[in-house]
């Protein structure tokens, strides 16, 4: 496996200033120990002449004893001292591997376990930074410009999966199981509550005055009527007498029906609707014809060739006004996007759900990727190089360990001393 450099989270600068302090504490430490074994020394040589002195030669030496221990104990942690292979030294390029299997496990357990990752996520009001993002237009509007982009895509991956046509077979599977009586009869009753349906009357008795009144049909109608009658009737006009007073007696009775709201051929059209509703809800025989007809529509190519046609529509506008300046897809997306914030922003309930919803699905992702996570952090970590990574711990804990030098001196003197003391006072003749 090759070894990658350790991600260096500080500056240059920073690392320039760590390694420096380190150097200074180094050096003091070691002048310390030296200072150490000269006191140790120099007090033993002179003991003899002055007694007081072994005092001061004890806490030296065991002084020098408790920083040489230190600083093997601190020199161990990173590499063999003087180079020797004594065991259980170089500690940390020796456990690289097991270090960086515990270390993933213990952000693992320790960081990513559920309770905690929720309880941080329930600090985090995710839906207000939502709101608060849609509510600017100038976001707003990048997002539309970022979605109109992907629609034509879309259109096209659409187009070239086969989902389209997969879509329009489930779309007429669906219309296929639809019965289409009972739909139609409940459109019509829901058309007719309101009397909508009255227009349609209206509307009809103005064709059909339109065609009274219309020079062709009307010499159409005289025709049938000279042909009805007996030859003698005919001589006498009768034929133009009889058809002048039909148009006028029918233009007369539309005009009054269609003035007159409670007109009784308004009240036999609301029969004849009531009548038909019935018919399509309850008659077999409706339902079949409905159905026959609706599998005619279904089965003609003129139907999959207006579905074709529409999308094709559809698409070719779509492509067209993503690339427009004046986009009215982006136009609309963007007012969508800013109401959709500003509405969000003012429905504390509905951020409520969305943050419960945020919390449950990024604490289940983390939960499944969690050991994922862990094995990612172990084999970067396994990946470092030895001597960098050790150069990085050292650089950045190694000044803290050198004063373990100073406490192992001062703690290791104390003791020394305190054994003489005692060594003195109780154990000397």
């Amino acid at each position: 496996m090759k070894a990658e450099p350790v991600p260096d989270p500080l500056p240059a600068s920073a690392d320039s200033q760590k390694i420096a302090a380190l150097r200074r504490t180094k050096f003091v430490a070691t002048s310390a120990l030296v200072l150490c074994v000269a006191v140790f020394a120099a007090a033993k040589l002179m003991q003899a002449s002055y007694p007081w002195l072994g005092y001061v030669a004890a806490f030296a030496e065991a002084a020098t004893i408790g920083g040489l221990a230190d600083w093997y104990a601190v020199v161990a942690l990173f590499k063999r001292p003087l180079g020797l292979p004594i065991p259980h030294t170089a500690i940390i390029p020796e456990n690289r591997e097991r270090i960086a299997d515990n270390l993933g496990r213990f952000i693992e357990t320790n960081f990513l376990s559920e309770g905690p990752v929720r309880e941080k996520l329930n600090e985090v009001d995710f839906a207000s930074l939502v709101a608060d993002w849609l509510s600017d237009p100038q976001r707003s509007q990048g997002l539309s410009r970022f979605v109109a982009r992907l629609v034509p895509k879309t259109l096209a991956a659409v187009d070239q999966s086969g989902l389209r046509g997969f879509v329009t077979q489930r779309v007429v599977e669906q219309v296929n199981r639809i019965e289409v009586a009972p739909l139609a009869a409940d459109f019509l009753a829901a058309f007719t509550e309101d009397r909508k349906h009255q227009k349609i009357f209206d509307e009809l008795t103005r064709a059909i005055e339109r065609f009274l009144k219309d020079e062709t049909a009307l010499e159409t109608l005289r025709d049938k009527i000279r042909a009805e009658l007996p030859s003698v009737f005919n001589l006498f006009r009768a034929d133009a007498y009889l058809l002048k007073r039909i148009v006028n007696s029918a233009g007369t009775l539309l005009e009054q029906a269609r003035k007159d709201k409670n007109h009784p051929l308004r009240h036999e059209f609301d029969a004849f609707f009531s009548r038909f509703i019935n018919k399509l809800r309850n008659s077999k025989d409706y339902a079949r014809r409905a159905e026959r007809m609706k599998q005619d529509l279904l089965a003609r190519p003129q139907f999959r060739e207006l579905a074709d046609d529409m999308w094709g529509s559809f698409k070719h506008f779509i492509e067209q006004d993503s690339q427009a300046e004046n986009s009215l897809t982006r136009k609309h997306l963007s007012g969508m996007f800013v109401e959709i914030g500003r509405h969000l922003a003012e429905d504390p309930a509905i951020r409520a759900d969305m943050n419960r919803g945020f919390v449950v699905a990024l604490a289940s992702f983390v939960e499944s990727q969690k050991s994922g996570v862990s094995a990612f952090i172990a084999d970067q970590v396994k990946r470092w190089d030895l001597t960098q990574l050790t150069r990085v711990i050292e650089i950045n804990i190694g000044r803290d360990l050198q004063y373990i030098r100073f406490n192992g001196m001062a703690i290791g003197g104390l003791a020394g001393l305190a054994l003489y003391i005692f060594e003195r006072t109780f154990l000397t003749n």
